[in-house]
């Protein structure tokens, strides 16, 4: 059975409920979303009493009306064939009524489109398919010496330097965004715009276990902001989501500190993981680098797939996907 999920620990305790957590599918994340302009659909699946099952479904908009489901890093770990397969059936009946034409699913593990004999496509990722995992359940020495020789050098480097290492508070967006637009210039990378990441922000509640919270911290040397780090604090896992850093002091190694700082207060916290968001070395060279040297596990998700409902509306929709992009 299918019922709408209405109570914010229902969906949090599900989400959070199993190992290196994951966050996209909090109900503060849903808010955030909704914040943004989205619209957000809660669904949970139940085996007779038993809540077994739930997900956030972000309704993207496309043109001429018609739409898609997005449901980030869904964890259908331990759930048969049978009740994957009606948690799809499920969403496809909802689909018809809002002109979706497809669900973009990423599966946090257990599955395969082999397993089932559906309309299932493998597509871009959207949420970075590999990352690198640290266990914060052993002490500040084990992790340290599981470093990268390099890594441990810049983070003492940074210390002998000065630089100071704080959580930020709202005057500081500017100079973070600022940062930004310098990283995405200097790395190439895409960003949303300012109000996305202003907003992000205000996702501060207290740091706990059952609650989302989003955090930014900077570090300074010389009195100026020279890199932040935002930060997402769920269940039992700790997430670097977004860094940036200027390029006028990029000798005084502030990353590194900036990183060691947040991983023991994550640690400090009773937190057990460290996500450090995504690598890929053909893409993020330098950034993988950086972050495969803090001796973190690497993880590798199954990917971003479609579950097509409308199969015309789809062969368009990937055509002009393909021309917009140059393929």
């Amino acid at each position: 059975m299918e019922v709408t999920i209405l109570k914010k620990e229902q969906l949090n305790k599900l989400a959070s409920g199993r190992e290196h957590n994951q966050f996209p599918q909090s109900w503060e994340w849903g808010e955030f979303q909704i914040s943004a302009g989205n619209r957000v659909m809660r669904l949970g699946f139940k085996d007779g009493d038993r809540l077994f099952f739930a997900l956030s479904l972000i309704k993207k908009v496309l043109p001429l009306g018609l739409n898609y489901f997005y449901a980030p890093r869904i964890n259908l770990e331990n759930l048969s064939l049978e009740k994957i397969k009606f948690i799809f059936d499920s969403i496809k009946s909802i689909a018809k009524k809002e002109k979706v034409i497809f669900l973009r699913f990423e599966p946090a593990n257990g599955f395969s489109i082999a397993d089932f004999r559906l309309p299932i496509i493998r597509t871009i990722d959207v949420q970075p398919s590999r990352t690198v995992i640290l266990n914060l359940e052993k002490t500040a020495d084990e992790l340290l010496s599981a470093m990268h020789q390099k890594t441990r050098y810049n983070i003492r480097l940074a210390e002998k330097k000065g630089v100071i290492i704080r959580e930020a508070g709202v005057d500081d967006f500017e100079k973070f965004w600022k940062l930004m637009e310098e990283t995405k210039q200097r790395d190439g990378f895409r960003l949303h715009g300012k109000e996305y990441y202003r907003k992000m922000l205000n996702i501060q509640y207290p740091i706990s276990n059952s609650q989302l919270s989003i955090r930014l911290f900077v570090a300074e040397y010389e009195s100026k902001i020279i890199a932040g780090n935002i930060v997402v604090f769920f269940g039992d896992t700790v997430t670097y989501m977004h860094g940036a850093s200027g390029g006028e002091y990029r000798n005084v190694m502030a990353p590194y500190l900036l990183q060691w700082h947040i991983i023991k207060l994550a640690k400090d916290s009773g937190y057990k993981y460290y996500d450090f968001y995504g690598v890929d070395e053909k893409k993020w060279p330098g950034v993988t680098r950086f972050k495969t040297g803090f001796g973190a596990e690497e993880i590798n998700y199954p990917g971003t797939f479609d579950l097509v409902f409308g199969q015309g509306w789809y062969s368009i929709y990937r055509l002009v996907r393909r021309i917009r992009r140059g393929i």
